[in-house]
């Protein structure tokens, strides 16, 4: 956002109009049956991921902002169905749970107006998945663009907008601010019910200073092990996929990937094959030098371009058909560069020798250098190896076979929810550590009847610590 102090009058008075035709549609909304809340999100749903409408958008986005891939970001569309999937297989008005042995009965309600927090690498999907979690929630939202792909956004809302005009619901329900800047978009935080930020660090942390409560997403550092039993074609194939969607782009792209000595070798020459660029020590030095400052900070002009732009900025060249770069990793610790972030189309290859505990103590070393709470994955037959992951990983999700750019947030061969934002615990300064879905856009009333009384006796409570003679 553009560091802007205070608010025009322009933008105090836009503002205060989006709010208050924000609470007009939100009331009439929340008037709506089940039925009718469902068909609006099909309505909405289908209005920007049909593949016509959000390849314009796609094309829109990446022209205006100039990051990203056409291709590969065209898929997101699926991610939008998704979202609709899940949204259509839950209740969202009146009761939604009932627990009879419990005597607990459970009933949705809005939230009211949310505050959204659009990122300039998802200027359409995430308008599109909020708006129909939103909806079904029987919410408003006021969509904060970011002003680098500030037209698309607006683009994508208004199409959404449209979807509803023809359903004879209000607009409103949907709006987007048309004068970006950070004090806006603080000022649109602090009077709304609920914020989701989806983006960079200084967003979320401003969500969650804003009084108003808020789901952020923490950043990632997105880490794979392959251990012995690695399929090799199928992880090296799925670590393309998930390092190429959108450049890179994603905070669940491959950065890192920790791999068995017995598979090093052969894992080094299949991704030459799947169209990674094997840099040598005086590119990597050149990387280095391009991708970070000399504080450690990644540079901004090294985010979602292509694995030819980031060689090229870096002062050497590359064939036009590799896909990505990888580079040996040359340690792990605040001190090497490689073992962050990267946001881009750039891998790092680390190996581990001898016992599975070597790869997680590298993992716990990656993600003490950052990503914390975001996830990790491995390529493994051993359940044990799996279930140590399980246990030792301070992340939020782990994905076992699968890329996990293109499966944490959601995918038809997976159970995780779909979402375009991901909430990273404690460990990444979230207030959750799951996918931010449609329970996170409602209230819950719980209606709680009398049952048999259900308490222990204090034997069965205290077992061998219960003395009686303390307890007269």
């Amino acid at each position: 956002m553009t560091m802007t102090k205070e608010m025009t009058l322009a933008q105090q008075q836009e503002l205060n109009e989006l709010f208050e035709r924000a609470q007009s549609a939100q009331r009439i909304l929340e008037a709506y049956d089940q039925k009718s809340i469902d068909r609006l999100c099909q309505a909405v749903a289908w209005a920007i991921s049909n593949k016509k409408t959000f390849d314009r958008l796609v094309a829109m986005g990446v022209e205006e902002s100039g990051l990203g891939d056409l291709v590969s970001r065209q898929n997101k569309r699926f991610k939008i169905r998704g979202i609709l999937r899940d949204a259509l297989r839950q209740k969202s008005v009146g009761v939604i749970e009932e627990m009879p042995e419990k005597g607990i009965v459970k009933y949705a309600k809005p939230v009211g107006i949310i505050a959204s927090l659009v990122p300039t690498t998802n200027p359409d999907l995430t308008p599109g998945g909020q708006a129909i979690y939103a909806i079904k929630a029987r919410n408003a939202v006021i969509f904060s663009p970011h002003p680098r792909s500030k037209r698309t956004t607006y683009e994508s809302v208004r199409i959404m907008r449209e979807a509803l005009i023809k359903e004879g619901a209000p607009a409103d329900i949907l709006q987007c601010i048309t004068q970006p800047s950070f004090a806006m978009t603080e000022a649109l935080m602090s009077r709304a019910d609920l914020v989701i930020a989806t983006g960079g660090a200084q967003m979320v942390k401003a969500a969650y200073s804003s009084g108003t409560p808020a789901y952020g997403s923490g950043a990632g550092n997105a880490t794979m092990i392959y251990d012995e039993t690695a399929d090799i074609i199928e992880a090296c194939h799925n670590t393309m996929l998930s390092k190429t969607s959108d450049y890179g782009s994603g905070c669940s792209a491959d950065g890192n990937i920790i791999v068995h000595e017995s598979l090093y070798d052969a894992v080094l020459r299949q991704l030459e094959t799947e169209g990674g660029y094997f840099a040598n020590e005086e590119q990597r030095a050149l990387l280095r030098q391009v991708m970070w400052d000399q504080d450690g900070h990644r540079m901004a002009d090294t985010v979602a371009i292509s694995a030819q732009e980031l060689a090229e900025s870096a002062g050497f060249t590359i064939p036009s058909d590799r896909k990505f770069i990888f580079v040996l990793g040359d340690g792990i610790g605040k001190e090497y560069m490689f073992c962050r972030e990267k946001l881009t189309t750039l891998l790092a290859v680390y190996k581990y020798e001898g016992e599975f505990e070597n790869a997680l103590n590298m993992m716990r070393g990656i993600f003490e250098v950052g990503g914390k709470g975001h996830s990790v994955g491995i390529y493994s037959f051993d359940d044990e190896h799996i279930h140590r992951l399980a246990m030792a990983a301070p992340v939020a999700r782990i994905m076992v076979r699968q890329p996990q750019s293109k499966s944490n947030a959601g995918s038809a061969t997976n159970g995780m929810p779909m979402t375009s934002s991901l909430g990273c615990g404690t460990w990444g300064g979230n207030i959750i550590s799951e996918n931010i879905c449609l329970k996170h856009y409602m209230n819950t009333t719980w209606v709680s009847r009398p049952i048999p009384a259900d308490m222990p006796s204090p034997a069965e409570l205290f077992g061998d610590f219960y003395d009686p003679t303390m307890d007269e």
